[in-house]
């Protein structure tokens, strides 16, 4: 197994490289790499690897790992000056896209006969973000200026409004159709949770960081804090929350959050430079991984409802960050571009889709399917267009240096 996940990465890794020579970002060849490579075309990823309790480790490592690159920008002397504006842009944006997709498909659904509590799926699907492909462009192509600023501890605070509203709508939802659901005093715990369980080895590894000078202690410390932290979080998954997941990368990005605000800012570029070839590894494992259970058949068969959520879903993110950051003042780029870096999706909407079904399928099971149809299909073709996007966005604010 491990022979074959090395070698699904190195045809990605060539596979970007190829892509960069088009001028189009890296993630772009990954995600195509893992679409061919995974179950459902060439089956070199097959699925029996995909759900092998070594693999789902792997990765669970890995998402820990590239929530580093997003705790390490959340210095607390950095983000006083715009704390504000970035609460309430996140706010905007993420509840915003929920309220323009929940209307539409309610407009549509009215028409049709089907429950409106269905449009609500939709919207609590729809708001949230995924934000590895954002942060390998960024780490592709290094861009830096205030739309990244923005978008980095953004990414953060998204995950969090959209566990929070995913799971009361989810809620809701299981009590209109007599299905199970996670409890609505769960939600706080899968919000806060994930953050105790990052910050007591983020607090250990600052104490031994501000001692320790060698790449190889670094290294060390950062590697083994990883493994407890990821360790501590499978844990709860397995053996206590048998029916929810805990969010990985926010237990990463607690972590590293910790010891970023404990230590000399020389002192954590010298470390953010030390993990630089790991985070990129982590970052290529992730893209793959997102890739591989993508049918890229479904875009064949993809109906009215897909285009229509895609739709709504990019209207929804980009009006609702030029709002906030309107309001707030925000420099002029942050509004102009910042929604169209907030396009990624098809990780998280693939996870809340599962959910969804899995309340709808005892007793509706035609509204798991088209809820199901939609946005397996909406998954591939919103990922390819949001990475031209997302890209398109840095170039526009001029934050692209090379």
């Amino acid at each position: 197994m491990l022979v074959r996940w090395v070698l699904v990465l190195a045809l990605a890794w060539l596979s970007g490289k190829l892509i960069s020579k088009l001028k189009m970002p890296a993630i772009l060849g990954w995600l195509i790499a893992g679409m061919l490579l995974g179950p459902h075309a060439l089956g070199v990823l097959p699925q029996s690897m995909l759900d092998a309790g070594l693999y789902k480790i792997v990765i669970t490592w890995m998402q820990c790992a590239f929530g580093l690159m997003l705790g390490t920008e959340l210095i607390w002397n950095r983000i006083r000056s715009y704390g504000k504006a970035l609460m309430v842009t996140t706010l905007t944006q993420s509840l915003g896209t929920f309220a323009i997709v929940s209307l539409v498909f309610a407009a549509v659904f009215a028409q049709q006969g089907i429950p409106l509590y269905l449009a609500l799926a939709f919207g609590g699907i729809a708001l949230a973000t995924a934000p590895a492909p954002a942060l390998s462009i960024v780490q592709e192509f290094h861009t830096k200026g205030p739309v990244t600023d923005t978008l980095l501890p953004m990414a953060v605070l998204d995950d969090v409004v959209g566990i929070a509203v995913f799971f009361s709508v989810n809620s809701y939802i299981a009590s209109r159709v007599s299905g199970g659901a996670v409890p609505l005093y769960m939600i706080p715990v899968m919000i806060f949770l994930p953050i105790a369980i990052g910050l007591l080895p983020g607090f250990a590894a600052g104490l031994v960081l501000r001692k320790k000078e060698s790449r190889t202690a670094v290294l060390s410390v950062l590697l083994i804090g990883i493994t407890v932290t990821a360790g501590i979080g499978l844990f709860f998954n397995v053996y206590v929350f048998t029916g929810i997941s805990l969010n990985y990368m926010l237990m990463g990005v607690s972590f590293s959050a910790a010891f970023s605000n404990m230590i000399p800012e020389e002192k954590l570029s010298q470390v953010t430079d030390y993990f630089h070839p790991i985070l990129a590894v982590s970052l290529l494992a992730a893209i793959v991984d997102l890739g591989a259970p993508l049918d890229f058949h479904l875009i064949l068969g993809a109906g009215l409802y897909t285009f229509i959520y895609i739709g709504a879903r990019a209207a929804g993110k980009y009006c609702g960050a030029r709002a906030g950051a309107s309001v707030m003042k925000m420099p002029e780029t942050v509004r102009k571009y910042l929604g169209l870096t907030l396009l990624p999706h098809s990780g998280v909407s693939l996870v809340f889709t599962g959910i969804v079904c899995s309340v709808l399928e005892s007793t509706r099971p035609d509204l798991a399917s088209i809820v199901k149809g939609t946005i397996a299909a909406a998954a591939v073709i919103n990922e390819i267009i949001a990475v031209f996007a997302a890209k398109r966005g840095f170039e526009l604010a001029g934050e692209v240096n090379g």
